[in-house]
């Protein structure tokens, strides 16, 4: 076995290369979120009953001088159902 196997239920190592399926999650998790705009710059996947996705995002807060950042999105996409945001980590 390579050193670079992933282990059964672990997350991915982080991609640059986001899928199709991983951008619609993503977009349809965000919909309608006010306040800041997220980018997805690199993604980690966890295959369990559905899809958890870790989203590394570079962040701009919607205010007059607008603040950059940076932060983890979590995503779950369920089997059947809309794609969700399970936590936002603000990395500093």
């Amino acid at each position: 076995m390579s050193k670079t196997s992933n282990l059964v239920g672990a997350y991915s190592p982080y991609s640059c290369a986001i899928s199709k399926e991983a951008t619609s999650a993503f977009n349809e998790a965000l919909d309608g979120l006010l306040g800041v705009t997220y980018t997805p710059v690199a993604v980690s996947e966890q295959l369990v009953a559905g899809t958890n996705y870790k989203f590394f995002c570079n962040t701009e807060a919607a205010v007059r001088y607008p603040i950059n950042g940076s932060a983890i999105v979590s995503i779950y996409q369920p089997l059947d159902g809309k794609a969700h945001i399970t936590s936002i980590q603000n990395i500093n």
